[in-house]
């Protein structure tokens, strides 16, 4: 079965947010859908991982942020590669306002906002499905809404090339957000901790061993070639008994 079938679905991008008490919080997700129209539903799938999922079961509401293509990758490192659980991701973020319902909305790098409050729910396995009557919308921008393909190619950054490993180490990359898990094998039940991926989403990098360029000394009389980066000071040619002084240092 070629997994890989699953990245030719079209996929949105969202920042789903939620609050708890006091508490507010948001990650990034990618799949939204209006469920419904009589009565006008919206139904969103997410992680189990996620703070943001407990907090959705807790209070029973959610707004989702449709991402546009004006947006910059700085806004999917903040709701998408660090944890509300021990980060407060709306210290100091000021592209937000709060909505109806008491949950903040994002106002830069978005389109459109929608607010729901959830009716039914579905354990999936790794992720719950929420489905909520919608209870609030507003469009914010004409700007297209981002997908996961348009993210790929446009937003997010290029994975660099291995070097920052120690030689001849086997890495594993996250082929989703880029992160690096360093191993020989990656453990079949390894979940990324910045997107939540499983070790699937995974491919196997391993770095090549530069060789070492040693120096290269020439005898001058037989053409014997010493390598090593310092020539001893007793050495002598073992072809034609020429010392290690008249050799020369090759450039």
């Amino acid at each position: 079965m070629d997994k890989k079938a699953m990245y030719k679905l079209s996929y949105g991008l969202f920042v789903l947010t939620a609050k708890e008490d006091s508490k507010d919080n948001g990650c990034i997700i990618n799949t939204a859908i209006q469920a419904a129209s009589e009565p006008n539903q919206l139904s969103i799938c997410v992680n189990k991982l996620n703070f943001t999922h407990d907090m959705i079961v807790k209070s029973g509401v959610f707004t989702v942020s449709v991402i546009s293509q004006d947006a910059q990758f700085a806004l999917f490192e903040h709701f998408g590669f660090q944890s509300g659980k021990d980060t407060d991701k709306f210290a100091g973020f000021n592209d937000c306002e709060r909505g109806a319902n008491g949950l903040y909305y994002i106002t830069k790098g978005t389109n459109a906002y929608i607010s729901a409050k959830v009716d039914k729910t579905l354990d999936l396995g790794s992720h719950t499905m929420f489905v909520g009557e919608i209870t609030d919308m507003k469009v914010l921008s004409a700007v297209p809404s981002v997908t996961y393909e348009y993210y790929l190619d446009n937003i997010k950054p290029k994975p660099q090339a291995v070097g920052t490993t120690k030689e001849g180490e086997t890495i594993w990359r996250c082929t989703i957000c880029g992160y690096e898990y360093v191993g020989e094998e990656l453990p079949a039940d390894f979940i990324c901790p910045l997107c939540k991926h499983p070790a699937s989403d995974f491919v196997k990098i391993t770095v090549k061993k530069e060789e070492k360029k040693m120096t290269k000394y020439v005898c001058p009389v037989c053409g014997y070639v010493y390598e090593g980066d310092d020539m001893p000071e007793d050495y002598v040619c073992p072809l034609c008994g020429v010392p290690g002084s008249d050799f020369v240092k090759e450039e």
